[in-house]
């Protein structure tokens, strides 16, 4: 199985590279396909200009690379840190330019863009995870947990992918090394659960 992983994170020390690395490394494993792409690395660039909106645009060469990838993926992983309950902008910027109309999601015929779309992603399954410094408590009853949303409802939800878990990993400023080591596992077994061993 082709599984897309999308990392969002400046610091290649940090512990989301760390999450990611770990899960490419499982995918592989267990005999999946990984399309691996580190935003930060790649300079992707997040903005969305007016000649890439119309449906028909001519894209660029990378963003019609991602949006292929994406679109044939029969799995998704994303990575990213939680700032100010969002996505780091680099990230945001790669679902306003990846997760587009005709690629993720289709209006029906005669549907201005004021309806509910019909989902076009192949992906069985998406898994985000996420670093933070909110305690869960805080993070749910003070702000809403709006990441969940935002994932399970506003994109992956609305693009045809109904199987989505996310994964919070915190307090990351006072973890311990035991305790990454111990979500590195966790990490591992998500992998497992969701994309097992694949049989060619």
């Amino acid at each position: 199985m082709n599984i897309s992983v999308i990392l969002a994170h400046p610091d290649n020390q940090s512990f989301n590279h760390a999450i990611a690395n770990t899960a490419v490394t499982r995918l592989n494993q267990n005999g999946h396909r990984t399309v691996f792409h580190d935003l930060y690395a790649e300079h992707f660039d997040p903005l969305l200009l007016s000649p890439e909106i119309p449906t028909d645009a001519s894209l660029p060469a990378k963003i019609a690379r991602h949006c292929e990838e994406i679109r044939s993926a029969g799995g998704i992983v994303i990575v990213h840190p939680n700032w100010w309950g969002q996505p780091p902008a680099i990230l945001k910027g790669w679902v306003d330019r990846v997760i587009r109309p005709e690629v993720a999601y289709r209006f029906l015929e005669g549907d201005k863009g004021e309806g509910i779309p019909v989902g076009l992603l192949n992906a069985r399954a998406a898994i985000v995870f996420n670093t933070a410094n909110t305690p869960p408590e805080r993070e749910r009853d003070v702000f809403g947990d709006p990441l969940e949303l935002l994932w399970k409802n506003c994109i992956f939800g609305l693009c045809g992918v109904s199987r989505v878990y996310r994964e919070v990993f915190t307090v990351i400023v006072t973890s311990t090394p035991e305790k990454r080591q111990e979500w590195l596992g966790r990490v591992q077994d998500l992998i497992d659960a969701f994309f097992p061993l694949h049989h060619s």
